[in-house]
């Protein structure tokens, strides 16, 4: 009974684990470029009572072994890179990654950080920028005088200044991608961080060496989906619930247990 309670413990610790993701998720629906989360599980160890092919008397093997598990856990929390919705915005400073890749950017302590969001702005010395201030690398300035800016899907940043209509090139945005994109940490402020399981940066240029292509005036939603997130959701509070009843169910068994020694 103590092996029972202690498996069912675990599953309900899972559940929390899993609820949490979920939970996370919902939040982050609105969220630019916020990709899902995933919790994933594995059984713990085995109690070999009997093994298989053990004899069995009369010089008989059992077919099958006997083995008791003691619960599960959680072993990670993956990240799915599938596309987001697209969202028409007219902003051009908003930018979508069509395919595969992640805008760079340099956060204050010089190193680079890797980004889906591209609702881009533009500061105080005219460099693009995240909502979080965290310039673009390469770095790209617009002059204070442009007029418009125009942004090609292979990532050229064009403007026109004043009243000439000659577009003059300021910059191109280069995108970066990873042999292992699920092995990348989360760093918040929309921002993935390279580990040694993600592998070091691929940089090109949009729509060059499987990037995606970059599109003007729309931004990536998140590719949460909530009808799905709910039923998880359901799925996960039900299978918290199941286990609480096998707490209770074991417990009643131990007092029973109890009385009959008692």
């Amino acid at each position: 009974m103590l092996r029972a309670l202690n498996t069912a413990a675990t599953g309900m610790e899972a559940q929390t684990t899993r609820i949490d993701n979920i939970s996370n998720n919902l939040a982050n629906v609105n969220t630019t470029g916020y990709k899902k989360s995933r919790a994933d599980f594995e059984d713990l160890l085995y109690q070999t009572l009997k093994a298989p092919g053990a004899a069995s008397g009369d010089g008989v093997n059992a077919p099958v072994g006997l083995q008791v598990g003691y619960g599960v856990r959680a072993v990670s929390s993956s990240k799915l890179f599938s596309q987001g919705d697209f969202q028409q915005t007219g902003n051009p400073l908003d930018l979508a990654i069509e395919g595969e890749g992640f805008f760079q950017v340099v956060r204050p302590g010089g190193e680079v950080a890797y980004s889906r969001a591209g609702n881009l702005k533009a500061d105080a010395e005219g460099r693009l920028v995240t909502s979080s201030g965290f310039p673009l690398d390469p770095e790209i300035v617009i002059p204070p005088d442009a007029t418009s800016v125009t942004i090609s899907a292979d990532g050229r940043v064009t403007v026109t200044q004043g009243n000439s209509a000659e577009a003059i090139e300021v910059g191109q945005i280069q995108l970066a991608n990873f042999t292992n994109p699920a092995g990348l940490s989360s760093a918040g402020h929309n921002l993935f961080t390279p580990t040694a399981t993600s592998g070091d940066a691929l940089v090109a240029s949009p729509g060059e060496n499987g990037m995606g292509t970059v599109l003007q005036g729309f931004l990536e939603g998140s590719n949460v989906k909530v009808v799905e997130e709910m039923i998880d959701l359901i799925v996960a509070q039900r299978s918290y619930e199941t286990n609480s009843k096998v707490i209770q169910a074991a417990d009643e068994m131990l007092q029973a247990t109890a009385r009959i020694g008692g």
